[in-house]
């Protein structure tokens, strides 16, 4: 593998850490960047479950995890540089979604598209698929 392979990959990661960051501090500004403009995010089996453009997808996670705490980690990234300006990745992952009536652990991966927009990294789709999800009412 080369330099510049190594490189984007690490790149990738750290794009993928603001994620979990941000989001979890409830930055939506910031964690809108880590979107290209037309990104897509599907978070649910069924086929309405998805945010589409950059605008969407913060302003439907901000409302959907208003009154909510998280805390989010993905692990065992396995990334492919496709080219210069495209890569895939999937993670490993779990969340914790504390809500005022309900609190959701989920277990899973997310499958994810990612482009070079001037210098920088961004996720153009990304799909979360859970595998197991454990609940419990508050």
């Amino acid at each position: 593998m080369d330099l510049d392979t190594l490189i984007a990959i690490e790149e990738i990661k750290q794009l993928k850490a603001r994620y979990f960051r941000l989001m979890d501090k409830k930055m939506w500004d910031e964690w809108g960047q880590v979107f290209t403009r037309s990104a897509n995010l599907r978070f649910g089996p069924n086929p309405g479950d998805v945010f589409e453009g950059r605008e969407r997808i913060v302003e439907g996670l901000r409302q959907i995890l208003a009154d909510s705490v998280t805390v989010h980690h993905g692990h065992m990234p396995e990334i492919e540089i496709t080219s210069p300006t495209t890569a895939t990745g999937t993670w490993a992952m779990f969340d914790f979604v504390q809500m005022p009536d309900l609190i959701l652990k989920g277990y899973g991966h997310y499958e994810e598209q990612y482009v070079k927009v001037d210098g920088k990294w961004q996720i153009s789709d990304l799909r979360l698929t859970r595998l197991r999800v454990d609940t419990t009412t508050t």
